[in-house]
């Protein structure tokens, strides 16, 4: 029979069999018009072990360095914060001016001020003292009467007096009666202010999902994890980074949250009523803008002459002065921040020149030439700084650059624990979750589906839940500096 064979895929005629697994030029097999030839017989080299190109990727952690976390178990969290218990205005108009009366309207609540009470009126660096003689509460302006000590209208040495329409400033420093004298009708007692803070916890969650079809193709791979454990991991390595990405938000919605209004479109689309902000919570940023200190400047964090460096940073402590004053301070610090602090504070010292003196360094010169400066002292104030990943991460505030850094004061507030039933001390700074007997709700995961030997369903594939329900609690923020680049 005459005939032939057409081509195909094995050129047969190529083939010389061997007795062993040996590689000889006559014994592989050459696939004609297909992708496939001696090198790609072999299995591919393979690196079982993960090359980590971002080291830890985890911003995590500010919130365990600076505070606490503490249960509850209410939808709301509240506090009170301490006032001031000196009364001062720092816009008071005089109205009209007689031959030695000034008739001011202090364009605040008029009841603070008593007839009797004896007042420091300032405008500029033009200071006297005057007697507060009549307080009229029923006035729209809220108008009082100060008769100065010097009788007529004391000039200054420009000659200048004020006059009707200037704003003063005005702080009560203590009183004076005649003899025999009763307190006035109208006097009314000087209640301790204080102001009600609160903030409510938001619910977050998130999920991993894996098919069945994919658990069964298990491929094995080597990892160094970003909380400091190795080993082999396989179709769950997702599910470990989707954990590590919830936690990193756990921290992140803290910092970044703002509370709703009630009439937003977020407000409605999460069901939120009159009276009731049922969207977002007060994080450590909105807290600090609303009640805290605000630096803004285009050249805190760059490059600038020493002098220029801790003129700006005084004025910071002048701020401070006027708030809790808390020593010990701690800076969170992006890169750039840090490091022109770090040339401001080099640039301070001359190295061996007498008469230098290296502070928090117990005046070691070699101790000063470390340019990584973790800790010095300006005025009466101790500070503390590192770099906070969390701005310098180019996936997170990194991103935008406009927060430099942000100033957390290292101290503690007293209040009364509802359910240690006790007055204890807490960080400025502090976490709040829900938890109760029946409850835990700080840091739940369960697993729903029909992979993996849980089966809750007829879903083919595995689920792996997360969930929180947390607020942040910022006291005392106007002890709190938030670092801005306007820049």
């Amino acid at each position: 029979m005459a005939g032939s064979i057409a081509a195909s895929g094995a050129q047969l005629n190529s083939l010389t069999p061997r007795p062993t697994q040996s590689i000889f030029g006559d014994n592989y097999l050459n696939i004609a018009d297909n992708d496939f030839n001696f090198a790609k017989q072999f299995l591919p080299e393979v690196y079982e072990k993960e090359v980590e190109r971002y080291g830890n990727r985890t911003v995590s952690g500010f919130l365990r360095m600076v505070g606490a976390e503490m249960p509850m178990a209410s939808d709301e969290v509240v506090w009170s914060e301490q006032g001031r218990i000196h009364v001062a205005f720092d816009n008071v108009s005089c109205v009209a001016k007689a031959a030695s009366t000034y008739d001011m309207n202090t364009q605040a609540d008029a009841k603070l001020i008593n007839v009797g009470d004896t007042v420091v009126i300032a405008e500029g660096t033009f200071v006297h003292k005057a007697y507060i003689s009549a307080v009229d509460t029923s006035s729209t302006n809220k108008r009082i009467t100060a008769l100065p000590y010097a009788g007529a209208h004391t000039e200054n040495v420009s000659g200048n007096t004020i006059e009707n329409g200037n704003t003063v400033k005005l702080f009560v420093y203590g009183t004076e009666y005649t003899k025999g004298s009763t307190m006035a009708a109208a006097h009314v007692s000087k209640e301790a202010p204080f102001t009600k803070f609160s903030n409510k916890p938001i619910i977050m969650r998130d999920k991993y999902r894996v098919t069945g079809s994919d658990t069964a193709q298990i491929g094995w791979v080597e990892v160094a994890t970003e909380i400091g454990t190795s080993g082999y991991l396989w179709y769950l390595k997702s599910e470990h980074e989707a954990r590590l990405r919830f936690e990193d938000q756990m921290e992140m919605a803290l910092i970044e949250a703002e509370k709703g209004s009630n009439s937003t479109t977020v407000d409605t689309e999460l069901g939120a009523t009159a009276g009731d902000d049922n969207a977002g919570t007060e994080g450590l940023f909105a807290a600090i803008e609303s009640r805290g200190l605000v630096f803004n400047d285009q050249t805190f964090g760059a490059a600038q002459s020493a002098a220029s460096g801790v003129a700006e940073f005084d004025l910071i402590l002048k701020e401070l002065d006027k708030q809790g004053a808390i020593e010990e301070n701690m800076l969170f610090l992006k890169r750039d921040c840090a490091l022109a602090i770090d040339n401001m504070l080099a640039q301070q010292n001359s190295y061996g020149a007498g008469g230098t003196s290296y502070g928090v360094f117990n005046n070691e010169e070699e101790m000063a030439l470390n340019l990584g400066f973790s800790g010095f002292r300006r005025g009466s104030y101790d500070f503390y700084k590192t770099d906070w990943k969390y701005l310098n991460d180019p996936t997170t505030r990194g991103l935008i650059n406009d927060i430099e850094g942000v100033v957390v004061p290292a101290g503690t507030s007293t209040v009364y624990d509802q359910n240690m039933g006790r007055n204890i001390a807490r960080p400025f700074l502090h976490v709040r979750y829900r938890a109760s007997e029946a409850d835990d709700r700080r840091m739940k995961s369960w697993i729903t589906g029909s992979v993996g030997g849980n089966y809750t369903s007829d879903e083919d594939a595995m689920n792996v839940n997360f969930l929180t329900e947390r607020c942040l609690c910022v006291q005392a923020a106007n002890n709190f500096v938030l670092l801005k680049n306007t820049n």
